[in-house]
């Protein structure tokens, strides 16, 4: 029920009688803003509730009643923690609620836009509020000296928090190119906390918003990743090593490294070619990495008699590198890294880097020089895959460049050995996916033949196909041998959200990110409970979608060609093979607004402890659907918590759109290649923007809704793998 003014009054009256407190200028009951908790702030709230302003609505239900008082009181009796708030404020301008998408990577000549949600910083609505964008000190560096300086050439800036909703409270950060270290720089990637100083005394101090509290870095800004690094490279070296088992025709490395003999303990690339390829095809990428402080070796492996003679070729390859390096190249003695390793193999090679980790854990090789633990991160370009049983990359860290193009390993349906996905999908692991349009199997080498099998004018060409390539490596290379967190994003983020400069925005990048087993909490990964109304989880599935059909994510038959008794069309995630279980679910809409939800169990309810919410879907190739709209789809995600209230996020908002398979001809009629599954995450706290009233603690129903009043209007697609990520 709603309380007169007057009983307002007397109420504000007695409890301000009780004293006032001193508070940070961010505490929600400082209402006037003046760093302390008085009667003013009684009467503030009062003029709030009598406008019928949100800004009172203190219990977050929507309406203003004698709770938002209680609540309000709660809030003055409490008073406010000193100390700074550590805050997330800065990410992508959105041109739809939540108006900002927060995120901690940006690149060179990208723009950043603070957002300041109104709803949590009331107390500073109609302030003028100070920001500085200061270079990263970690809590030591913070405590030993707050003073606030600015690593901007345009200095700090000063901006009006007029308040209302989070869509007026976007402010964009003024930016120079100091922000991005510049190509001499020895870091990728430099690294800034972002500071709002309430009370405007050049000083982070009590009541001062930070992202990038602790020691957490709050934004990152990379440098473009396709440019060659500060290092020159060494002149190479190619010599011939002896080591039991090897080929005496297939002996040769060669290793570049940068020039610079001040640098120690340099991460390892090893790089294994494909069939009728040769080791010295991959320069383009040794040139790179050396060139940012890796050391490179290519060598010679044994591809004729197929995978299991080429990952014999790299294991014993890498005992000769490890045992024998500074003899070979004496200017490195002393100044490798042997426990940081990254595995890269292209076609045989790309599935005999993941054979002979089946062998290393299988017991059938037992290396001399390194250990499987040293190998952090595992990439095949374009892997043949023969064997399912064999060929497991188990638990390790795995990444899978593809092109669409390929007109060798090329993803056709029911041929086995030329589905690469299958590798991927058998991993237990983090595991990740770079799906490239228009490149074609030997663009990711410099000298192989042109096989490019697409549309015609779709093809990307060799260079920019390495640009690709190189932005890929590195970025994997800093994230699993450097440990630098800020590299992530560009495996995981939409293309259109992150992007080296230097790739054309023309081309067509698919990132796909698995966490691996066990990471976060599971709502639906499809690997058990096979009825269509259980998830994996236990939580209780509904829906109204049609034609839906869950199994192996497997094309059952010989061609592409749309077929409603083949539901699982352009998947080529699973073979045939008993062990190939990897499952999902496809589903369709077709211009009314549906939904596919799960019912959360009593112990998935609580929210709190999570970051985001991860799905990967897919459109379905060549369905009349998907042909229909010959564009990317949007959807949009429903939580519901145990009081009813709901909050709703576009997927469009973000401009995360599931996109439309390359489309590439054969096997069958009409256009459409594999099924191309992306990765999408949305951050919780995005459901709770503007003061939106829902209790995430308590969260009974995800629901996905799809339909021309939550996005595109018709489509097909394929899910998998629905997940809460820390």
């Amino acid at each position: 029920m709603r309380r007169s003014r007057r009983a307002l009054r007397i109420w504000a009256l007695c409890l301000a009688a009780a004293g006032s407190a001193s508070v940070a200028a961010a505490c929600p009951a400082d209402l006037d803003g003046d760093g302390s908790l008085t009667l003013f702030d009684f009467l503030e709230f009062q003029n709030l509730f009598d406008a019928g302003d949100p800004l009172a609505d203190f219990d977050g239900d929507g309406d203003l009643t004698l709770f938002d008082f209680l609540a309000f009181q709660n809030a003055f009796d409490g008073g406010c923690p000193a100390g700074v708030v550590d805050v997330q404020l800065v990410g992508r301008e959105l041109s739809a609620f939540p108006y900002i998408e927060i995120v901690d990577t940006f690149v060179v000549g990208q723009s950043a836009f603070l957002g300041i949600d109104p709803s949590s910083f009331p107390g500073l609505v109609g302030r003028e509020l100070d920001v500085f964008v200061v270079e990263a000190r970690s809590a030591a560096e913070w405590d030993a000296d707050p003073t606030l300086v600015d690593a901007r050439l345009s200095g700090t800036q000063t901006i009006l928090f007029a308040g209302g909703s989070l869509m007026g409270s976007v402010f964009a950060l003024n930016s120079s190119p100091l922000l991005s270290p510049p190509d001499t720089d020895t870091r990728a990637a430099a690294g800034y906390d972002v500071v709002v100083d309430v009370d405007r005394d050049g000083v982070l101090s009590d009541g001062d918003l930070i992202d990038g509290a602790g020691d957490e870095t709050g934004i990152w800004y990379a440098k473009d990743l396709t440019r060659l690094g500060p290092y020159g490279r060494a002149p190479s070296v190619d010599y011939a090593v002896s080591w039991p088992g090897l080929p005496s025709s297939r002996l040769r490395q060669l290793v570049m490294y940068p020039d610079d003999p001040s640098l120690t303990d340099m991460p390892v690339v090893i790089i294994a070619h494909g069939n009728g390829h040769d080791y010295r095809w991959y320069d383009y990428v040794q040139q790179h990495l050396a060139s940012h402080g890796y050391v490179v070796m290519s060598h010679q492996i044994d591809t004729i008699p197929g995978f299991v003679a080429s990952s014999d070729s790299m294991l014993r390859h890498a005992d000769a590198f490890f045992g024998g390096y500074e003899t070979f190249v004496p200017e490195l003695a002393g100044r490798i890294d042997t426990s940081r390793v990254m595995w890269i193999g292209h076609s045989r090679g790309g599935e005999g880097v993941v054979r002979a980790t089946s062998k290393i854990v299988d017991g059938v090789y037992m290396p001399q020089n390194y250990s499987l633990e040293d190998f952090r991160i595992t990439s095949s370009i374009a892997p043949t895959v023969w064997r399912a049983t064999l060929s497991q990359i188990h638990g390790q860290t795995y990444h899978l460049l593809f092109g669409a193009a390929d007109g060798d390993v090329s993803g056709a349906p029911h041929r086995d050995d030329r589905q690469s996905f299958q590798l991927f999908e058998r991993g237990t692991g983090i595991k990740q996916v770079t799906y490239v349009h228009g490149a074609d199997h030997n663009d990711f080498n410099c000298c192989g033949f042109n096989d490019f099998t697409g549309p015609p004018g779709t093809a990307i060409g060799r260079p920019e196909a390495q640009r690709i390539a190189n932005a890929t490596w590195l970025a994997l290379a800093e994230r699993y041998l450097k440990d630098q967190v800020w590299a992530e994003e560009f495996i995981w983020r939409h293309q259109d959200s992150l992007q080296s400069p230097s790739i054309a925005q023309s081309s067509t990048i698919i990132r796909e990110h698995n966490a691996g087993a066990g990471v976060g909490g599971v709502i639906d990964d499809y690997q058990s409970q096979p009825s269509a109304t259980v998830a994996s989880s236990g939580a209780a599935v509904s829906f109204d979608v049609e034609t839906l059909f869950e199994g192996k994510l497997e094309d059952r038959n010989t061609d592409f060609t749309d077929n409603p008794s083949d539901p699982m069309n352009g998947m080529t995630r699973a073979s045939s093979a008993a062990s190939d279980d990897s499952a999902g679910v496809v589903f369709q809409w077709d211009g009314a607004d549906l939904g596919y939800e799960w019912a959360l169990t009593q112990t998935q309810r609580d929210l709190t402890g999570f970051n985001s919410l991860s799905l990967r879907m897919a459109q379905v190739t060549r369905d009349a659907l998907t042909i229909a709209s010959m564009d990317p789809l949007s959807f949009s995600i429903e939580l519901v918590d145990g009081a009813g209230a709901s909050s709703t996020l576009s997927t469009g908002a973000y401009g995360v759109l599931v996109r439309d398979p390359y489309q590439r001809t054969g096997f069958g009629s009409g256009a459409g290649w594999q099924n191309e599954f992306e990765t999408i995450r949305i951050r919780l706290v995005d459901f709770t923007r503007d003061g939106r009233a829902i209790d995430m603690a308590d969260v009974r129903t995800i629901r996905l809704r799809f339909g021309p009043s939550f996005g595109s209007g018709e489509g097909r697609v394929g899910l998998d793998d629905v997940r809460l990520l820390p």
